[in-house]
């Protein structure tokens, strides 16, 4: 299966989508907060982010699920700040702050090319949502060189869906998040008081690209979605309204992943709820309402006590890599 992104490139529509998008950056609307900020002239909005491209890392990475990191990895390039704050992020160290190297189209063109020919299965842009116009750039050239992996838009879930539109044919598999069931706790945990229906609007987008099951070639996803709730400690309700929210509005058929690694980093050691890792009874709750739910397509992790959050301080920011 050819990534789609190849398709538009020869037929000329993916420059035109990189121009769309090089052009919002002159008034900024690429993620829900529409912050309006011309960035092409050096202005900042949330993100603190002007129009360059700027990555902390990119590696062979073998922690996604196992349709995505294969034998050989996915092709991870894990890019700087975010469009939100949650207060337990596992990447705190790149979302909170603008760290790493900036880099030209060019120059994410060739780590593209480099991750393919160490044998990645895809190309796993995480939290690429204030990036996208150079991202879209860098593709487009390394369409022309050769590149022919999927392109798999990892992000955080809170995405303009007009934007997302835009993908349409580009992204081969989205890996979106879907954090909250209710907009309290994502207020609380993570700043924005919209997350629901933004995050609804743009996973709903998604599915009718890619569609809502997960095709896979030799135990390798190509295309699809994959909606990953995180769960947190003490929450297993909202857990539960993020499974209604995408019975009722995307459907059963779409694969989950119901992951269990929440790991408590400094900043929230010693919050009443985010101090501790979840427990096995709460992690099987979530689960086992999942199935009465009719979802059937579910990734699960063990629970135990491993030490999960990376420290992007390292060369390679997972041990055991």
């Amino acid at each position: 299966m050819n990534p789609g992104y190849a398709d538009l490139c020869r037929e000329g529509t993916l420059i035109k989508r990189a121009n769309i998008l090089a052009g919002i950056m002159k008034s900024c609307v690429l993620c829900p907060r529409k912050c309006h900020v011309d960035r092409t002239a050096g202005e900042r909005g949330f993100c603190d982010l002007d129009d360059r491209i700027m990555i902390d890392s990119a590696l062979a990475h073998h922690g996604e699920e196992p349709v995505l990191s294969g034998k050989y990895g996915a092709g991870t390039i894990f890019f700087s700040s975010c469009n939100m704050r949650c207060i337990y992020c596992q990447n705190y160290q790149i979302s909170h702050q603008q760290t790493g190297k900036t880099i030209d189209p060019e120059n994410l063109s060739r780590i593209m090319i480099d991750l393919q020919g160490r044998g990645c299965h895809n190309i796993d842009a995480v939290t690429p949502t204030s990036h996208l116009p150079g991202l879209i750039d860098a593709l487009l050239d390394a369409s022309q060189k050769g590149l022919s992996i999927p392109l798999v838009y990892n992000c955080g879930g809170y995405e303009n869906w007009e934007i997302i539109g835009l993908l349409d044919g580009i992204a081969d598999i989205y890996l979106p998040d879907f954090k909250y069931g209710n907009d309290r706790d994502a207020h609380s945990f993570s700043g924005v008081n919209d997350y629901v229906l933004h995050a609804i609007s743009a996973i709903r987008e998604m599915v009718r690209q890619v569609g809502g099951c997960l095709e896979i070639e030799d135990g390798i996803a190509k295309r699809g979605v994959i909606i990953r709730h995180l769960i947190l400690p003490g929450k297993i309700e909202n857990s539960i309204e993020v499974l209604e929210a995408i019975k009722r509005y995307i459907s059963t058929s779409v694969s989950l992943s119901i992951m269990s690694q929440y790991t408590p980093i400094r900043a929230v050691a010693d919050h009443p709820l985010l101090g501790r890792r979840i427990t096995k009874g709460e992690y099987e709750t979530v689960v086992n309402k999942a199935l009465d739910m009719g979802f059937d397509n579910i990734f699960i992790q063990d629970v135990n006590n491993y030490q999960l959050t990376p420290d992007f301080d390292r060369e390679n920011p997972f041990s055991g890599e």
